[in-house]
């Protein structure tokens, strides 16, 4: 059900998905309580996709890989010209526990650009958009 909009492969950990789903859903239950909060002035969502997802091959020197997206951001219904949004990562590792992490980002309209390293001996293993906030609308 809900745990199904995660992009991770079945292999993961059951633990890592209980823990992804509470996350989530505390993020859900705290972004409601400031929505109530908010005030009547209306507000719109720009529209965050992934378009081409690649990761590096290892570079020797530092022992790390990255992890890098194009995303594309339809912002036309915004007045502001950036926000933040979060990337939810999972991580398998060679030499340690699977895990998760959030990467906080900003975008901006248009295609652009993220990234993140690991080490040589971890990997990426799904990926998704979290928390992408509003914007003022355009009137």
């Amino acid at each position: 059900m809900f745990a199904s909009l995660f992009v991770f492969p079945k292999s993961s950990s059951r633990l890592a998905h209980t823990r992804t789903i509470l996350r989530c859903t505390a993020f859900g239950l705290s972004a409601l309580a400031c929505a109530a909060q908010a005030t009547a002035a209306p507000t719109c969502q720009p529209q965050l996709a992934f378009r081409q997802v690649s990761f590096s091959p290892i570079n020797y020197e530092t022992m790390q890989r990255r992890w890098s997206a194009t995303l594309s951001v339809d912002a036309s219904g915004c007045a502001s010209a950036s926000g933040r949004f979060q990337i939810l990562f999972g991580l398998w590792s060679e030499t340690a526990p699977d895990d998760d992490f959030v990467r906080p980002f900003t975008w901006t309209p248009g295609l652009m650009e993220v990234a993140v390293d690991v080490t040589a001996n971890e990997a990426i293993a799904g990926y998704r958009l979290q928390n992408v906030s509003s914007c003022p609308c355009r009137e």
